[in-house]
């Protein structure tokens, strides 16, 4: 299964995982943008990883 994962640097832990047939890229980022706010106002930095398990 082939899933996103947003992972922080700064924190050194996975924000989430989304899985790909439901989430496009595109998605993903507009979840970094509502959900995450925090982190990236902090300028905290934020990577979407592409998870194959």
């Amino acid at each position: 299964m082939e899933s996103w994962e947003i992972y922080c640097f700064n924190c050194k832990k996975s924000l989430g995982r989304y899985n790909e047939k439901y989430f496009s890229e595109q998605k993903v980022n507009e979840i970094i943008k509502v959900n995450h706010a925090s982190h990236v106002y902090e300028g905290h930095e934020i990577i979407v990883k592409r998870i194959t398990e």
